[in-house]
């Protein structure tokens, strides 16, 4: 869809949605096959060996280089271009992940060779992932589609994955095994490969070299690229406190899915069948929370939104599994946890979006998502060795309590009152706040 409109400045030029639907769609493949193997992998582990601390320490290895190397590579995404950056990352990932149920099949799969593979997916999906958050906003002024609706969007995208993934790969590995799960898995990331390399128009990254050659970096080196970004995130004090809270509500929430699901289904007898719906219901209701965000976010209160969708989001979903609930009452506290889920990114993207320079985006984003995934890692090495020493349910209820605590306590302090303040309410152009001082917030009113 083409039109001749106006852009955010008063300037005639074409509309096109092909780019933001190209990201969306690589989006969502990509995503989908994240979500199926996160299913199938861990209960692949669980059922070869035995262990839940193997079981944590597979995600370990994955999520470390995911990380390390979404964290390094910022700078390189703003300079090389992520469109480039996206379509090889995800040829990488298909081939590594491919390659696991190959060598199964051959005999030739050892435990430290999974690990391995596993680390090669986890540093190729970090800056991948990277990439395509970064052409959301670019995609949405081709598109010339408000940002928080192009946010939503992507919300939406992530949680229709977290619908179909989970569900398909539940499915998968109780009907043909975990084996099939992680095929799949490589089959996802090599479509978003194509995806990327024919959907999106060639120019997709240009506006960011154009915003760099006007701030003067230009053939500037990357560590001076990169402690750039640190510089302007240190100056945040919002972005700070977001990525902290997040950082620690991300912990638990990898070892919920990593250790603490899987096991609560081996021991319920419910099976990977149980971690499929129960990850379907929660994701169709983040589905629906979404959409009321992509359409009415820009009108909501930011703050009390964010913190409503992390009450409902976080602690019910620990604490019904300890309570050996039946598993309708399971599927409906993971219903409203899944709505609230709903509002979350929207909120947070739009946030980032608005506050971070166009020429540093990628750099600011690879640190702020890195410094919040910083504790994934450890969540399911942690939840391993917890629960082999004291049991599932004092853990459940001790991460539940943990995630109340943080999500309410954080809200408390004095920046979240910046989340409320009049953002723009469009769309960002490449050129927006880029003579703002190093370290001062980006938003316009």
């Amino acid at each position: 869809m083409r039109e001749d409109l106006p852009d955010a400045e008063g300037r005639s030029g074409k509309r096109s949605l092909r780019p933001l639907g190209g990201v969306l769609a690589a989006m969502a493949v990509s995503l989908t096959g994240t979500r199926i193997s996160a299913v199938a992998l861990p209960w692949f582990v669980l059922v070869t060996t035995g262990s839940a601390p193997r079981t944590g320490l597979v995600t370990f290895c994955e999520m470390t280089p995911y990380v390390l190397v979404k964290a390094l590579t910022g700078p390189l995404v703003d300079r090389i271009g992520p469109r480039a950056v996206s379509w090889t990352t995800d040829l990488v990932s298909a081939t590594a992940a491919a390659a696991v149920p190959l060598l199964h099949a051959l005999h030739l799969l050892s435990f430290p060779l999974l690990l391995v593979l596993v680390a090669v997916i986890g540093a190729a999906r970090g800056p991948g992932d990277l990439a395509k958050q970064v052409m959301v906003p670019e995609a949405a002024e081709r598109g010339r589609v408000p940002l928080e609706r192009a946010t939503g969007l992507s919300g939406v995208t992530e949680r229709l994955a977290s619908t179909i993934g989970p569900a398909a790969g539940g499915s998968l590995v109780a009907l043909l095994g975990p084996l099939t799960g992680l095929v799949a898995n490589a089959g996802c990331f090599a479509l978003g490969s194509v995806i990327i390399a024919l959907a999106l128009p060639r120019g997709m990254g240009r506006a960011v070299e154009e915003c760099s050659s006007q701030a003067g970096e230009t053939g500037s080196g990357y560590w001076r690229r990169f402690g750039a970004g640190f510089t302007f995130l240190r100056g945040e004090p919002l972005l700070l406190t977001v990525i902290v809270m997040v950082g620690i509500t991300n912990l638990l929430d990898a070892a919920f899915a990593t250790v603490l699901m899987p096991v609560w289904a081996r021991v319920s007898g419910n099976g990977p069948t149980a971690i499929g719906l129960t990850g379907s219901v929660m994701g169709a209701a983040a589905v629906g929370g979404s959409l009321i965000a992509a359409v009415a976010a820009h009108r909501l209160p930011r703050r009390a939104v964010f913190f409503t969708g992390f009450l409902l989001a976080g602690a019910p979903r620990f604490l019904i599994l300890a309570a050996d609930a039946p598993l309708g009452a399971v599927l409906t506290v993971f219903a409203v946890s899944g709505f609230g889920s709903g509002f979350l990114n929207p909120v947070l993207g739009a946030v980032l979006f608005e506050r971070v320079p166009r020429r540093m985006l990628g750099r600011v984003n690879a640190l702020g998502d890195s410094l919040a995934w910083a504790g994934i890692p450890l969540g399911g090495l942690l939840a391993g060795a917890a629960v082999a020493s004291v049991g599932l349910v004092p853990v459940l209820l001790a991460c539940g309590t943990v995630y109340f605590l943080t999500t309410n306590l954080t809200g408390l302090r004095p920046e979240w009152r910046e989340m409320d303040r009049a953002g723009r309410r469009g769309v960002v152009t490449p050129h927006a706040d880029e003579d703002a001082s190093r370290g001062s917030a980006n938003v316009t009113t």
